[in-house]
């Protein structure tokens, strides 16, 4: 991507991104191991807002209706943010801490996915916001939904398959084709299934419907690997965002690039200049003109300096 094409958005996080959403191509929420959860106006590059938890926080998002926003955490703490008023509120808890949040305009109910081995539904309308609570019997790492279905990535690469309308159980529980941890996981907004991203530099295009002749589809490749003096290093793959429009879908690896894949083709249309740092979280606007992409080393080989 050119620069012309692109900008820093400041005053920038003091610690890892974690996660970006982009609501309405006006506002970038950004969520960071500093604690803090940071609300920009896009057009005027200016910090809008921000609030704070007690401990990183791992996940933010859009109310997908309303200026509001919900996050969670190490500190274990759902809160919620209303824009206009700049009023916070913690909705609720897990017993360990919040890897995962999403919002459904399909119920209006937020969901939280925790590494407590439970993913919770919370209702923010009502007193007692809390909806339910659903085991899925490993610490949750990654969560994805569309209109109809939540898909969550656990440990020991465990996918279940949940319908919006119906959490008492899974529609499907599957074993990642994917050898090693699950990273990340976005559903493909046409519906149709969900890719997958894992640790080894390695993505899978998967499909809801069972059927044969629909699994036959499904395949995995490889991404976000170098030639490092004679060696293949592998880089994990962190991100995945679907454009909602085109139904391309970009990756983040830690080797500090986004590529842009063509899911059904089965091909690479693009690759921008290499980050200074690995690429931690990747957000698609609504309309699919927008990509905002979070610089941030994750730890993969452990403490040093970064950029």
């Amino acid at each position: 991507m050119a620069s012309a094409n692109q900008h820093e958005v400041l005053p920038a996080p003091s610690d890892g991104v974690s996660q970006l959403r982009i609501q309405s191509n006006r506002f970038l929420l950004a969520s960071s191991w500093d604690s803090q959860v940071r609300l920009y106006d896009i057009s005027s590059n200016t910090l809008k807002a921000s609030y704070s938890h007690k401990a990183a926080v791992l996940d933010c998002v859009f109310a997908s209706d309303r200026l509001v926003t919900y996050s969670g955490g190490i500190d274990r703490e759902v809160k919620s943010f209303e824009i206009n008023t700049e009023s916070e509120q913690v909705l609720g808890q897990h017993e360990k801490t919040i890897r995962c949040v999403e919002f459904s305009s399909t119920t209006n109910t937020l969901y939280s996915g925790s590494w407590d081995a439970t993913v919770k539904q919370w209702d923010p309308r009502q007193k007692s916001a809390l909806v339910d609570t659903y085991n899925v019997e490993d610490r949750v790492f990654t969560m994805s939904l569309n209109s109809e279905k939540l898909v969550v990535g656990t440990a020991n690469r465990q996918i279940l398959i949940f319908d919006l309308r119906n959490m008492s159980e899974p529609l499907q529980k599957r074993e990642s084709s994917l050898k090693y941890q699950t990273r990340t996981v976005s559903c493909n907004p046409n519906g149709s299934g969900y890719v997958l991203g894992s640790i080894e530099g390695r993505v899978a295009v998967e499909y809801f419907d069972p059927q044969p002749e629909i699994q036959s589809k499904k395949y995995a490749f490889k991404c976000h690997r170098q030639m490092v003096n004679g060696i293949d290093v592998v880089y994990p793959v962190n991100a995945i965002s679907f454009n909602p429009v085109y139904g391309t879908f970009a990756t983040g690896g830690s080797d500090g690039l986004v590529c842009v894949w063509d899911g059904e083709n089965r091909k690479r249309l693009s690759q921008y200049a290499r980050y200074p740092t690995g690429v931690s979280a990747l957000a698609f606007s609504e309309d699919g003109t927008m990509l905002a992409v979070a610089s941030s080393y994750t730890f993969e080989e452990g403490e040093k300096d970064v950029p």
